[in-house]
């Protein structure tokens, strides 16, 4: 980038309000291989839950699950991803007792080091890539929901508002 386009990008975010220039700043979340050749940037362009957990037979696990069947139809609305991480060895292999369609990464204790958990995770990845949430409790499917559409909505609104703002030199 030249001298100019960067004294005109560090005067556009001088005069943005504090809210919006914080905004901007982008939280991506760490990427992870689910299948060979095939990563989370694969998915960008759908939202993506990612449940971390010891095992399929575990009490969060269970608990998530049950919460994320109760609002499956508006999920499968906006066509979001599942996708469970195992950190136990060998529990990949389990059964899972859901009807929820979750994609089991092969490689979940390398995936729960990467979001920085050991036992229990939730994580909703919007469809730009950022972590929009990362929680350590099962959270309801309202919640997720609500997530997955606003942030998606207000990231929308708040590049709408940056094309809208006027450059004072």
């Amino acid at each position: 980038m030249n001298k100019p386009a960067l004294l005109l990008l560090a005067a556009a975010l001088a005069v943005l309000p504090a809210g919006l220039a914080q905004a901007q700043v982008v939280r991506p979340a760490p990427d992870f291989a689910w299948a060979p050749g095939q990563t989370l940037r694969s998915w960008r362009g759908q939202p993506v839950v990612l449940v971390i957990a010891p095992s399929p037979l575990s009490k969060e696990f269970r608990a998530q699950s049950k919460k994320i069947e109760r609002g499956y139809q508006q999920f499968a609305a906006r066509k979001v991803i599942f996708v469970a991480a195992f950190t136990q060895a060998g529990a990949e292999n389990g059964s899972l007792c859901t009807n929820v369609p979750f994609v089991i990464a092969p490689n979940g204790a390398e995936i729960a080091c990467r979001y920085g958990t050991r036992v229990f995770s939730l994580n909703v990845i919007g469809r730009d890539g950022n972590l929009d949430l990362s929680s350590c409790k099962v959270e309801s499917p309202w919640k997720i929901m609500d997530m997955i559409r606003n942030n998606a909505e207000q990231q929308a609104s708040e590049r709408k508002d940056l094309r809208l703002t006027p450059v004072i030199q």
